[in-house]
């Protein structure tokens, strides 16, 4: 048995996150929970989880730091607030029948823990940590998220820390935008202008590529980093490096030419889906 959990909870810098397994003493996750406690690596010393000195957690929990540990400051941010934290929350988790109490001595759980280089507040530490670690040990219990969850989610969510979304053209109609005028400063006016909208394709037209090259791909993306971009190149041969170049030049899809052989097509298809 074997179950897996995440959880982002906070604000910078004492944000927390959280990704977290639970399983058998006997399975995968006590072999990775043995394994941890006797590989030991430079700034990312696992330690058991204690409410206080003397008195680890049930389950037994071992707290893996992500970020390399690199002063004593560090080090007492892990092996104090964010090492009470992981250990209280999981013994609540029992308490609050989370985690079934007749388990406690049969299960593991292996925590891995963010704490960020310019996290100060032990307060704030404890209570992201705290929740986090609850919520990624539910979050594992309950097999969330579901997989109709995932396919539903993933071409509508961006990344917080990414900072843009990737689009995917999910839920027509869709209104496209030809930018086929060969001159760069128009056409940075015009991608200005226009509202961001999960329903707007930008298409970089063959007079504005044949002019500046795949590149000018790149000029819109700095525009709208969100915008589902279509390069309109009429591919009629070399289907696969003309889609490898678009897409290296961030472009969404490519435009091949009806009149391209099957070959191209298919070149063209196989490698779109690399992407």
């Amino acid at each position: 048995m074997m179950f897996i959990g995440e959880a982002l909870i906070g604000e910078a810098p004492e944000l927390a996150h959280v990704d977290l397994m639970i399983g058998d003493k006997e399975g995968p996750v006590g072999q990775a929970f043995a394994t941890g406690m006797t590989q030991l690596s430079a700034g990312h010393t696992p330690l058991l989880s204690v409410i206080r000195p003397n008195l680890p957690t049930k389950p037994s929990t071992l707290i893996v730091p992500k970020v390399t540990v690199k002063n004593m400051d560090q080090a007492s941010q892990i092996f104090g607030p964010a090492q009470a934290a992981v250990a209280k929350a999981i013994a609540d988790a029992v308490e609050e029948g989370i985690v079934p109490k007749d388990q406690a001595e049969d299960l593991v759980v292996i925590a891995s823990v963010f704490i960020h280089p310019q996290a100060v507040d032990y307060n704030r530490i404890f209570r992201y940590n705290y929740g986090a670690t609850k919520l990624a040990l539910k979050r594992a219990l309950d097999n969330f998220p579901s997989i109709d969850t995932v396919l539903e989610e993933k071409d509508k969510s961006s990344h917080a820390i990414m900072g843009f979304k990737v689009s995917r053209l999910w839920d027509a109609p869709y209104l496209q935008v030809a930018l086929d005028n060969p001159n760069i400063d128009a056409i940075r006016n015009v991608v200005k202008q226009l509202p961001k909208s999960d329903h707007l394709i930008l298409e970089a037209g063959t007079p504005l590529i044949k002019r500046y090259g795949v590149d000018v791909i790149t000029k819109l993306r700095e525009i709208k980093p969100d915008a589902f971009i279509v390069a309109d190149l009429k591919t009629l041969d070399t289907g696969n490096l003309e889609a490898r170049m678009v897409a290296d030049a961030t472009a969404d899809a490519i435009v091949v030419s009806a009149l391209a052989p099957i070959a191209t097509l298919n070149k063209a298809i196989a490698e779109a889906h690399k992407t």
